[in-house]
């Protein structure tokens, strides 16, 4: 016999079975991280998005408030639309109808991907859904960014965002 290998013959069998489970479980395991890679959605605020520029086609959550002004409606049933915080705004595209409560001013939370172009193109949007409710993640981030008002509403500056176009708006309309 090795001389690595226990004595005791209890202590090798044990050595036998871990050896053929361990290699069976790590695939286990690492085939189950693999398979949720797909489905794990990271969450930003626009600058957030600016700053970590997630690749194209991933698919993340981007929320923010709805710029002032920037609600186009199409036709052909597109939406367009700007998420913006207090430090940078991101365009956004939706097929389809958006949630009874979008609206400018509000917060809105839109999954989806950037597209190459830098247009985050969303497939699914959830606006809040009354006046005190506002998804932990964003809260916190607009709080980190100083957009948080005492009274739970956000706050939407009147300034201009660094590409120049106004934010607007006010919260609560």
């Amino acid at each position: 016999m090795s001389g690595w290998l226990p004595k005791s013959r209890k202590a090798r069998r044990r050595l036998v079975v871990l050896s053929a489970v361990a290699p069976v479980l790590a695939l286990a395991v690492g085939l189950t991280l693999w398979g949720l890679s797909d489905s794990i959605s990271y969450f930003y605020t626009p600058a957030q998005a600016a700053e970590t520029k997630p690749e194209p086609g991933r698919t993340i959550q981007l929320g923010g408030l709805v710029q002032g002004g920037s609600v186009v409606k199409h036709p052909d049933g597109r939406l367009e639309f700007v998420v913006a915080d207090q430090i940078t705004a991101a365009p956004v595209v939706f097929q389809g109808d958006p949630p009874d409560l979008f609206r400018e001013g509000q917060g809105v939370v839109a999954t989806g991907a950037f597209r190459e172009d830098g247009v985050f193109e969303a497939r699914r949007l959830l606006a809040k859904h009354d006046e005190t409710y506002m998804p932990r993640d964003l809260q916190n981030a607009l709080k980190e960014q100083g957009e948080w008002r005492a009274d739970g509403a956000p706050r939407v500056p009147d300034a201009q965002d660094p590409a120049g176009a106004p934010y607007g708006g006010a919260a609560g309309r």
